[in-house]
């Protein structure tokens, strides 16, 4: 029989990491993502992991990088202001190369701001908010199904990829309740990180194979690494040769890249006879599925491309069907259009870019996007 739950995202996205393996969280309560850390106290010591809450982000995030070294699948939430505090060792976490999951739940800001409204503001944060040539990947849920579901990916990909894996939830996908049916034990795969097959006298922990993934062994185990934040060679030692410099941010950027098309998720609708591509994201994309319905209707040949991955940036999928319309419209919850911003660097100054966007605190409808559309 299946399990099927009313369930809020916020407890989704608790029950796709104990799905995913999770096995380790720390963190620090924050509106409005406090209710995946409650979900996590009660229920990761049944299945046989850890939780800690900690004295703010920065030891939260420590706590994780720690944990996931030592073998953990570790994962902690968070919102705008302890995200901000997250970012200097989520930068360790991205030059140490270690697999972990940081789920940030949007709020309306700056600073406290809307504490309990939603927002869209923290994508250029969420792609560069720690310092230097650095990447790592960012999902964005627009159910909460997706919220399940994206969460098992994350962690998948943090595993596969040995990097940090930001799932960019907002405030009404987190606190919204749908009724979904957990998927059984077995029916989506699962990955575990890669681990060395060298001896342990051979083994170093940054020198990655063909697919640019470096075997990762567990601290406490018979192979002895070492792992530094510093500029460091294939063995984990510091390195400041320029040459080496080159290697090793290369080697960030190209396990990645070499895996694009494998990391970029996106989602259409109604595409196939468009003249207006409306692209959304989060808790856009239900308010622009049901615009797009109505203009159809009053005769508006409109269609949807709902961008699950954020970073890296779904460029060629919005280049491909921006060939297809006169128009482009990006709806999203902030003043400077963030993701619109990236939409223009792909699609050019040939085709016409309009924006819909809210930063009151009060989500986009499917009348907002009307008018635009109109």
């Amino acid at each position: 029989m299946e399990d099927v739950r009313l369930i809020q995202g916020n407890e989704a996205i608790a029950a796709g990491a104990i799905y995913a393996g999770a096995d380790f969280y720390a963190g620090y309560p924050i509106t409005p993502s406090s209710e995946i850390m409650t979900e996590a106290a009660k229920i990761m010591p049944k299945v046989g992991g850890m939780f800690m809450q900690m004295e703010d982000e920065i030891a939260s995030v420590a706590a994780v990088v720690g944990a996931s070294l030592a073998g953990a699948k570790a994962f902690t939430a968070t919102s705008g202001p302890g995200f901000s505090l997250m970012q200097e060792n989520l930068g360790v976490a991205v030059m140490g190369e270690v697999p972990c999951v940081v789920i940030t739940v949007q709020r309306n800001g700056p600073s406290t701001g809307l504490a309990t409204k939603p927002g869209q503001a923290d994508i250029m944060q969420i792609r560069w908010g720690r310092h230097g040539d650095q990447s790592v990947i960012a999902l964005t849920p627009g159910s909460v199904a997706e919220c399940f579901l994206m969460t098992v990916q994350a962690f998948n990909f943090a595993e596969k990829f040995r990097l940090p894996v930001i799932l960019a939830a907002d405030e009404v996908v987190a606190h919204a309740r749908e009724s979904f049916a957990l998927p059984k034990p077995g029916m989506i795969p699962l990955v575990e990180r890669k681990k060395p097959t060298v001896s342990p006298e051979k083994y170093s922990p940054f020198a990655a194979d063909a697919d640019g993934i470096a075997p990762l062994a567990a601290f406490g185990s018979e192979y002895v690494s070492h792992i530094s934040s510093s500029m460091h060679g294939p063995d984990g030692y510091s390195n400041n040769d320029p040459e080496n410099a080159i290697w090793r941010i290369n080697q960030l950027h190209r396990k990645i890249e070499m895996h694009r098309d494998e990391i970029v998720l996106t989602k259409s609708y109604d595409i196939d006879d468009m003249d207006i591509l409306v692209i959304g994201y989060g808790a856009t994309t239900g308010a622009c599925r049901a615009a797009v319905k109505e203009a159809r209707k009053r005769g508006l040949k409109a269609g949807v491309l709902q961008l699950i991955t954020i970073w890296p940036f779904p460029d060629k999928e919005i280049e491909e069907l921006a060939k297809l319309v006169k128009t482009v419209v990006v709806v999203e919850m902030n003043y400077a259009g963030q993701v619109a911003g990236e939409v223009r660097k792909v699609i050019g100054s040939e085709i016409e870019l309009k924006r819909v966007n809210k930063y009151n605190g009060q989500i986009i409808t499917p009348q907002d996007i009307i008018e635009t559309l109109k």
